[in-house]
């Protein structure tokens, strides 16, 4: 007899960060987005959201990453000695491939090698790996969710890494009484009974997973209109980010957020929600600016941007003559003997 399986903390349950769920429901939604980036001091419940994360989403793969690892293994590898005797080389899957369909997960992502960074970014972005060795080249599908967590304190991913990344979002502890001691009381209910916390959460976690399933179904029918496409370039040129990567992210999470609220059209509040996600890490800014982008600088960027065009004014029209049948009646009313007072309009 097995026993069943010990669960995780479930999704719906964790308290606050409500910026990073819906970082990852959109990257859910939209793989293309190219990950997220997750930056905060320890404690803060990072590993814990993205592994319930994981867990709400189909039972997807979640594989980690580790620090050490090589090339071949987060790439893959080609066993060219096959090619002698079979004439095809022998590949053998890596942490990218094993990750399709799922998340793969990097914790202390600014301690991995520039190289290895740049592998899953190329990934993340396609939606495929390919190997090269000596003229052979293998692709395999990995479509997968990318998330990195860091500590800022033990060091900066450098600019150009972390502007391939979709989005970033930073983290906290609150501050707020209240949600620390919720926080406490949840913490240690699962710790006490994980099966019952997790059937106690049961609803709230299926319902987040079927409208994450209905949102992926409805993604491809979302119009995204030349109005949109405008204010997001309005809004990027606004903050004077570099090269148009920005404008393809938030295009992209506007598409994702109009699924998530189940609408078929993106509107202005998908396009802030977007931009808010991906622009903080990009926008430039003096050295002494808080990180983020404040409502007042979306305002300002996104003013105007979703106007009705104004028309030019058309000339009166004619009034309709009368129909010949039509004579006024004793009120001065035009009317017919028959159906009583009509025009043509």
């Amino acid at each position: 007899m097995t026993n069943a399986p010990y669960p995780g903390f479930p999704f719906a349950a964790v308290v606050g960060q409500e910026q990073l769920k819906l970082a990852l429901i959109l990257n859910a939604i939209a793989p293309r987005i190219g990950g997220v980036v997750v930056r905060g001091e320890k404690g803060t419940a990072k590993t814990t959201t993205v592994r319930a994360f994981a867990a709400l989403i189909d039972g997807a793969p979640l594989v980690n990453l580790p620090l050490g690892a090589t090339e071949d293994r987060v790439v893959g590898s080609l066993n060219l000695e096959t090619v002698l005797t079979t004439g095809k080389a022998e590949y053998q899957p890596g942490l990218l491939a094993q990750a399709n369909g799922g998340v793969l997960y990097v914790d202390e992502v600014n301690l991995l090698a520039d190289h290895l960074i740049d592998a899953l970014l190329d990934a993340a972005a396609t939606g495929q790996v390919t190997i090269e060795r000596d003229g052979i080249s293998h692709s395999s599908p990995a479509s997968f969710v990318l998330v990195g967590t860091m500590n800022p304190e033990e060091g900066e991913l450098r600019p150009q890494l972390l502007d391939r990344f979709g989005f970033a979002v930073e983290v906290a502890g609150t501050k707020d009484v209240e949600k620390r001691a919720d926080i406490m009381r949840r913490r240690l209910a699962f710790e006490a009974d994980p099966v019952r916390f997790a059937r106690e959460w049961s609803e709230q976690t299926e319902a987040l997973a079927a409208q994450i399933a209905v949102a992926k179904e409805l993604v491809g029918r979302v119009l995204l209109s030349d109005e949109a496409l405008t204010a997001i370039a309005k809004v990027c040129a606004s903050f004077d980010v570099d090269g148009l990567r920005a404008d393809l992210v938030i295009a992209r999470a506007a598409v994702a957020h109009a699924a998530w609220r189940g609408a078929e059209e993106v509107a202005e509040e998908d396009i802030r929600v977007a931009a808010e996600l991906a622009l903080p890490h990009r926008k430039r800014r003096n050295p002494f600016d808080e990180p983020g982008v404040t409502e007042d600088e979306l305002d300002e960027a996104l003013d105007g941007a979703f106007d009705e065009p104004e028309q030019e004014p058309q000339p009166p029209s004619e009034r309709p003559e009368r129909e010949p049948d039509a004579q006024p009646d004793s009120d001065g009313k035009a009317g017919s003997a028959d159906t009583g007072a009509q025009f043509r309009t």
